[in-house]
């Protein structure tokens, strides 16, 4: 059974938050929409052009259009990547809080990989991530503050069969994410990830059987997947002053071990 929805309690408030990947209904849209809950100014932006504007004009006619902007972003274009973080700067004059969702997942066996299927997952998932990780830490080692929150997996840790390519760019948020802590800490930044073992959203139901799907469910503990909105309550979490004293950290969000 999925418990009730958590109320907000004004863990953001005032913040002004750039989110990748945050069209739809996956972790990215539910991050959002928990953000402006706890009353963060939010900037959203996805590759998906038409499903963004949709997002942002719903988000627009909840919690107002002062809170809500919304740029289309490719993470695999630095000069798109800038723009977004130059129109965050621009819209609310800092960058509180980063929120790097945007990743590409798939199944292919390694023996039949073409290196396209391996760059591109690992371009979007970890290259992007590196991007926009990157973009963020020079606004807020300017400002002196900032919280960076990456989108890792329990597939950075845990062997899966197909999923090489996704795996090794889920290890190397990981990766990223402890060493870039680690710089960031000297001008009072903090970075960490969270790791979602089974969050459901379309586009999961899109590029996973539902063999699969039901066997990874059969795995969890509580004999179901997470909701978005679960894993965006970690993200909120680890944005929050509720989280100060954690940098470097990958929490699994998740009722089964790694």
């Amino acid at each position: 059974m999925t418990p009730p929805y958590v109320p907000g309690h004004g863990l953001l408030d005032g913040r002004a938050v750039v989110i990748t990947a945050a069209a739809g209904a996956g972790i990215g849209g539910a991050t959002a929409r928990r953000c402006l809950e706890e009353g963060a100014r939010v900037l959203i932006s996805d590759a998906h052009e038409r499903r963004l504007a949709a997002s942002a004009q719903e988000l627009e006619k909840e919690f107002g259009a002062g809170r809500v902007a919304a740029l289309p972003c490719d993470v695999t274009s630095e000069e798109q990547v800038q723009a977004l973080y130059d129109l965050a700067v621009e819209r609310f004059g800092r960058i509180d809080v980063a929120v790097n969702n945007a990743g590409l997942g798939g199944t292919a066996e390694l023996v039949d990989m073409a290196d396209e299927q391996w760059s591109r997952v690992l371009d979007i998932t970890l290259n992007g991530t590196m991007r926009c990780t990157r973009a963020a830490l020079r606004i807020m080692r300017d400002q002196g503050s900032g919280v960076v929150v990456n989108n890792a997996s329990v597939i950075g840790w845990r062997a899966q069969k197909g999923q090489s390519h996704y795996a090794a760019a889920k290890a190397g948020v990981m990766a990223l994410t402890r060493c870039s802590a680690l710089e960031a800490a000297e001008f009072g930044v903090r970075v960490n990830a969270v790791s979602p073992s089974l969050a459901m959203h379309p586009h999961l139901v899109k590029v996973t059987s539902e063999e699969l799907l039901d066997e990874l469910t059969r795995r969890e503990a509580f004999g179901r997947y997470a909701e978005p909105w679960e894993v965006a309550n970690v993200i909120v979490f680890l944005a929050s002053d509720y989280s100060s004293y954690m940098t470097g950290e990958v929490v699994s969000v998740s009722s089964q071990h790694a």
